[in-house]
């Protein structure tokens, strides 16, 4: 979104940046001036808010997904446009949370908008529709129908793992990590690099703990990186974040998909899978959750309520007499999707379906504000 901005413009850009831990990996090869940690009591944010804004001159803000910070700045005087990328999750309990009043809300097209989210965002005073925000310029890479098998290279991306409300983030990939390599290997997969927000130390120690016979490298990747190592693997396996399926998408790149480790994985590992047309996601035991289950509680309490079912279950799945047993059954289940993708699938088509040119129109939206606010009163 950043590179679209400089793209569509002339005029010099200064960007500072709020609150995003993650963020600040991901973009760490665009000029981003300066950082800034927000508080984490939710009531100090606003006046923090001002103050940045004030100090730093502040003109226009985009925000990404983060619905108190996007009020925060519109409280201050800032015009922004809030990007939405999971509009299918929303309930009437997530109402309160999200910026519908925003100067620009920019929902992301999805394969299936549900009937309760569809009227949450009818509310929504200034919605436009846009394509996927990820990096346009991937489609050009895409590699031909039916080519990378038999895998030897593969890329294992575990994503952002540290959620806000999530007390031990180390959970996720105790447990899946070790079922994702073994699962490789007994393939025939020769070499994998796991990548996400989690340090090369953890990953060796698990490694150390639970060998597995092909060579292993680990440690998070800027985002260029991330998209020159997803264009050379063979396979992607990923915890189902909606850009990681959809840059992967753009490339044609095959993809199984890991157990999800919160909501919206598991519309985006249903969505990734019925579009590709081929059974290629995994999920967890019945034991650690059911989704039918995790969805019920989000119709009745929203997200919040299901983001407890889920990290409970996955936290209870990680103890010492279940770990094991619970790496052990996701292990035959990833080995099985993977031998299931040989057969070809549209790769492509989850992306297809939705787009490549949100970055772009995102911008627009970002620009038009800054032009208006250019022009005499």
């Amino acid at each position: 979104m950043l590179a679209a901005l400089r793209q569509r413009t002339s005029a010099p850009l200064r960007f500072v940046g709020l609150a995003s831990g993650i963020g600040r990996t991901v973009l760490a090869g665009h000029a981003v001036e300066r950082w800034y940690d927000l508080p984490a009591s939710p009531g100090e944010v606003p006046r923090a808010v001002r103050d940045i804004v004030r100090s730093q001159g502040v003109r226009a803000a985009v925000v990404v997904l983060d619905g108190d910070v996007a009020k925060a700045l519109e409280s201050a005087g800032i015009p922004t446009v809030f990007v939405d990328s999971l509009p299918f999750l929303w309930t009437g309990a997530d109402r309160a949370a999200l910026p519908l009043e925003v100067s620009v809300y920019c929902a992301q097209r999805c394969v299936d908008l549900p009937d309760e989210s569809r009227k949450v965002l009818e509310d929504v005073q200034t919605l436009r529709w846009v394509e996927a925000v990820i990096d346009d310029g991937a489609a050009a890479a895409r590699r031909p129908a039916g080519e990378g098998v038999p895998y030897r290279r593969a890329l294992v991306s575990l994503g952002g793992l540290r959620a806000p409300r999530l007390a031990d983030w180390t959970v996720y990939p105790r447990v899946v990590l070790p079922a994702a390599l073994a699962a490789l290997a007994s393939y025939g997969v020769r070499e994998a690099h796991v990548a996400g927000n989690l340090p090369a130390g953890p990953v060796a120690q698990l490694v150390a703990e639970r060998p597995v016979p092909l060579r292993v490298t680990a440690g998070p990747l800027v985002h260029g990186e991330f998209l020159g190592m997803l264009a050379d693997c063979d396979v992607l396996v990923a915890s189902p974040g909606l850009t990681t399926l959809l840059e992967a998408g753009g490339m044609g790149v095959p993809t199984v998909c890991l157990p999800p480790q919160n909501l919206s994985q598991i519309f985006n590992g249903r969505f990734h899978s019925r579009a590709v047309g081929a059974p290629v996601r995994v999920t967890w035991p019945a034991d650690v959750f059911r989704e039918d289950q995790v969805l019920a509680m989000r119709a009745l309490g929203g997200e919040d309520s299901a983001l407890e079912l889920i990290y409970g279950g996955i936290a209870r799945s990680a103890g010492e007499a279940r770990g094991p047993r619970t790496s052990a059954a996701l292990g035959s289940r990833l080995l099985a999707a993977l031998r299931r993708s040989e057969a070809g699938a549209d790769w492509g088509a989850l992306t297809s379906a939705v787009g490549t040119g949100g970055a772009a129109q995102v911008a627009g939206e970002l620009l038009g504000i800054l032009r208006r606010a250019s022009l005499p009163a």
